[in-house]
């Protein structure tokens, strides 16, 4: 947030006046307009003053299966999802889409940024599941760029020769537990994790932000 002195947060300046937030869907199926998105996560980022990325607080929501949503079998006993237990206390997609839009647009404001872009894991993914459901609840203020992602999956193959994620994370020095994996808040902070550390990583190296020009240098 901009300080006394006017100063824009030091993140507005980073990802082209994005903010970067983390997402991980988990659904019924592949098909971001037939099957059922069940679970959102989103991670919100921040950064310090000296230009550290971090991870913030996450926002999850369990949603109610749309009407007439596809539910496959083999989706649903790979993440252990059971959609009618009522212990999940799912929601609608409208009130649970909402709920997770908020505090993302709250961030964008507050890091002077002007609109927020998603990270994820094989980032097309999450966008398509989360676009189509934000379209069938008819939520005009989606905070995401509509078309721009971050995909740790290709980063990681970058930086650490590896795109699945729980590799990945290993080879960063990233604890990751195979038994936790597939809720979406685990899978998201553990990509927030990986995402930060290879934004970070790479400006340890010597990446952006470049360095400050001398006057030979104009």
């Amino acid at each position: 947030m901009t300080d006394d002195n006017n100063a824009p947060h030091p993140l507005s300046a980073r990802f082209r006046g994005f903010l970067p937030v983390v997402v991980d869907v988990e659904t019924a199926g592949f098909n971001a307009r037939t099957d059922a998105l069940l679970e959102v996560a989103a991670v919100l980022l921040t950064m310090d003053e000296d230009g550290t990325l971090r991870r913030g607080e996450t926002h999850v929501q369990h949603l109610d299966p749309f009407e007439g949503a596809n539910l496959e079998q083999s989706a649903l006993d790979f993440t252990g999802i059971d959609p009618w237990d009522p212990n999940r206390e799912a929601v609608p997609e409208r009130e649970g889409l909402s709920e997770i839009f908020s505090p993302i647009r709250k961030a964008v404001k507050q890091h002077d940024c002007k609109r927020a872009i998603l990270v994820g894991h094989n980032a097309t993914f999450d966008h398509n599941f989360l676009f189509a459901a934000a379209a069938r609840a008819d939520i005009k203020r989606n905070p995401f760029h509509p078309f721009s992602t971050f995909d740790t999956a290709t980063l990681a193959g970058l930086a650490y020769g590896h795109t699945v994620l729980a590799q990945a994370c290993k080879l960063a020095g990233i604890a990751f537990s195979n038994k936790e994996a597939h809720a979406a808040a685990y899978d998201a902070e553990k990509t927030a994790d990986l995402f930060c550390g290879i934004v970070n990583r790479w400006r340890d190296l010597g990446g952006f932000p470049p360095p400050t020009l001398g006057p030979a240098d104009v």
